[in-house]
Order: structure tokens, then sequence, then C-alpha cells
């Protein structure tokens, strides 16, 4: 099992995302800008984000997902289902609005609905961001990837009629993938996995195996976390000036089933730690010691404060994260909190000497 260093600092995925990604989206709807203009447009997002995470300090980094939003800059489902939905051929036409919280009837997300098998022969791109964002980093890139649950959850099936045969299809479709990252270079893989609180005991038991079959075999070089969250989701006319919700935060939370997951480590929220205590083991914890959703920059020190508590957890199997993603956040705050991560390091590195 590969270990990151001692308070490692990652990303969850997505980067703050601009302000004029909407308005230039709907211009592009218009007629008024050419699709490649977006393209160009996300892409320098990307550029932008990759430098930002680079000069806040943070050891491995993502693309900021900038590539996976249309149509809505905010709202994580977007960039983390109907971008890997619109490249299988089975999800392929119209969606059908579909409640995602009981915590407000009124939120809805297009999903998509499956009408045929789920191949494993998909290319869902995850290379060629992969080879993407790499060409401009200077520090090891991670891809991230939504899980086989949440794919599979939140769509609408008319063909299996059986959630953990869908699930199956997934798994297979993201172990393919997975091993042509692996063939790529790419030594850094997340899983996404937000609505295990709100699913039942055996659905979530289902998913794990589907997870353990998608990750076997891969070479024993690669990093394989999986993010744990119970959702980032911001609501209303009016995005601006909104910030995520834990909007799966009922039920309960399943940490001694997660944790029959094969991997190297989770990425979860820093007040979800204590669940892990009995179940981690000797895999890695990432806390996510940055709430993304406050609108405030911690300071290094309430970062370190944060994780310090867990007193259980040793500083070899701790590393520090963000919550969730970025995506909420203005582009002044997020890089802040960024900061605040690789304060927190120094801070926590200090005692290992």
């Amino acid at each position: 099992m590969p270990r990151y260093a001692p308070y490692t600092t990652t990303v969850i995925g997505a980067h703050s995302v601009p302000r004029w990604y909407e308005a230039m989206d709907r211009l592009v709807t218009g007629g008024q800008l050419a699709p490649g203009d977006f393209a160009d447009a996300q892409q320098r997002a990307t550029q932008a984000a990759i430098l930002e995470q680079e000069i806040a300090g943070i050891d491995i980094i993502t693309g900021g997902e900038m590539h996976r939003r249309t149509h809505n800059r905010h709202s994580p489902p977007n960039a983390m289902l109907n971008h890997f939905w619109h490249m299988i051929p089975s999800f392929q036409g119209e969606t059908k609005p579909k409640p995602i919280t009981p915590h407000d009837p009124h939120v809805f997300h297009p999903a998509a609905i499956c009408r045929g098998p789920i191949v494993d022969t998909v290319d869902l791109g995850l290379v060629a961001e992969f080879q993407n964002v790499s060409a401009f980093a200077r520090k090891p890139v991670k891809i991230t990837m939504t899980g086989p649950h949440l794919l599979a959850a939140v769509a609408y099936d008319e063909y299996y009629n059986d959630m953990r045969r869908m699930m199956e299809d997934f798994g297979k479709l993201l172990h393919q993938n997975f091993k042509k990252l692996a063939a790529a270079g790419c030594k850094h893989i997340q899983i996404d996995e937000p609505y295990f609180t709100a699913s039942s005991e055996g659905e979530v038991s289902a998913a794990v195996d589907v997870i353990n079959m998608a990750i076997e075999g891969l070479p024993k070089d690669i990093h394989l976390m999986v993010h744990i969250c119970q959702g980032n989701y911001a609501v209303g006319p009016d995005y601006d000036g909104q910030i995520g919700h834990r909007y799966f935060d009922t039920g309960r939370y399943k940490a001694d089933l997660i944790c029959k997951i094969q991997c190297d480590g989770y990425l979860i929220e820093h007040d979800m730690t204590p669940h892990f205590e009995k179940h981690l083991g000797n895999k890695q914890l990432g806390v996510g010691a940055v709430d993304v959703q406050s609108p405030n920059i911690e300071t290094g020190e309430t970062v370190a404060q944060r994780i310090r508590v867990h007193s259980w957890l040793a500083p070899e199997q701790t590393l520090i994260t963000s919550s969730c993603g970025f995506n909420h956040l203005p582009r002044h705050v997020a890089l802040g909190k960024l900061r605040a991560m690789s304060e927190a390091k120094a801070i926590l590195s200090t005692n290992l000497n």
C-alpha cells in the first residue's frame, strides 16, 4: 500500500468557478460565441486553477474540473454526473427532473435515463484530462472520478431494473478507464461517493463491492483514495452569494462499510472523523479541516487545531484537505483556504522533527 507523507495536502477536485462562466455559456447557446470559444475559456480557467493550487503550496493537485461543467457553474452533479453520462451511448436523449435531497423539495437534477447496457469500452476522457493537466502542472496530478453508486443512484433506470447490476456495469467501465489512466502514468486516482449516508445499508454494501472490483488489479504504486461527503449543493434563482449545503446528511454515517473499500485512504469532512476511529485500520485519512460551507477563510492554526482534536489519528495516517470542492466559493476565498491548508501542514509538521 503506497502512503503519502504525513500531512500531505490535496484538494477534493473542483476549484472556484469564474463568475463569467454562466454568462459566457449563454452567449454560446445564443450563437454569439462558438463552442470552441467556451472550450478555450475553460482551458484558461483550468490553467488558473493549477497555478493557484501550486502557489498555495498544495502537494497533490487537480485541474479544477473546469471542463466538466456546462450550463451551471455551481451544481456538482453537473460535473459529476451529466459530464460522464453524456459520454455513454445508453444515456443519450432527454433527461427527466429528479429530486436529490429531502432538505429542499424544490431541488431537482436533470437526470439521464439509462435505456441500454453500459458497455466498458467507453472512453470517459480521464486520460485526456490527466495529460492536459500534467502538461501545465509542476506538482503531481490527481484525477477524480464519480463512483458507480452516485452514477447509478441519481439516474433513471429503464433497462436494468436492478440497482446492483447497473452499478456493476458502471464498475466495469470505471475499471477499464482506471487501467488506461495507470498506463498513461497517473499515480493518483480518487473516487467520489457523496450519497452513501442517504442510502440504504444494502445499497452501500453493494457499492463497496463494486468499487473494490473497479480498483482490483491496479498497479501497487497508485494512490487510490475515496472521497466521502454528504453533499455540497447551492440552490435558489441566483446562486451568487450562496454557498454549498450538506443536502445528503440524512441517515446513518456508514464508516464501517466505507472502510471495507480496499483503497489507500479516505477524504472526509473533518467533523465526521470520529466515525472512523474504530474502522480505519492502517489506512490514511484526509481530514477536510477547511470548510467549503463557510465563506470565511480559516487561519492555518484553525485548520491545525481541527486536526489536533482527533488525537487518535496518527500523523503518518493524516492528510489535509477541504470538506468538499471549492466551486461555490469566490476565487480569493478558495485561494485563502488553500494557503491555510499549507500553513496547517507547516504547523503540524514541526512536531514531527
